[in-house]
């Protein structure tokens, strides 16, 4: 599976904010910081780049804006993490809920980052 991944962003002190708080509810919290970028680390897995699996750094963010995923271990985490992105800032892009369009039980959140990013939580589960 993929090991680390990063995006582009226009303001690193903003979308460190914004991340900080939008991936707590997902057990994210920043494992290194650099003047020019920041990693994320999942605390709740072992294994992986220690210094993180979602990295942020200072630049042009890409065109077109990706769509990144987060996996939520339950729905209320879907819901945490759609409530705390709000609250950091984030535009709603389609609220917790069922999306079966996608598969039974496929429960996730989407919001868009400062930068535009399309950010999802998502829980592949049967408590849905």
């Amino acid at each position: 599976m993929i090991d680390h991944t990063d995006i582009s962003v226009s303001q690193l002190a903003v979308s460190t904010a914004f991340y900080q708080a939008a991936l707590a509810p997902l057990g994210y919290s920043i494992s290194r910081q650099f003047d020019d970028a920041a990693g994320f680390v999942d605390d709740r897995h072992n294994g992986g780049d220690p210094h993180g699996d979602f990295w942020i750094s200072q630049g042009a963010p890409q065109t077109p804006r990706k769509h990144i995923a987060f996996n939520a271990r339950n729905c209320a985490e879907v819901d945490a993490f759609h409530a705390a992105a709000l609250a950091a800032g984030a535009r709603d892009n389609g609220p917790p809920g069922l999306r079966p369009q996608y598969h039974a039980g496929y429960y996730a959140a989407f919001v868009f980052d400062p930068d535009g990013y399309n950010i999802e939580a998502v829980h592949h589960g049967d408590d849905a």
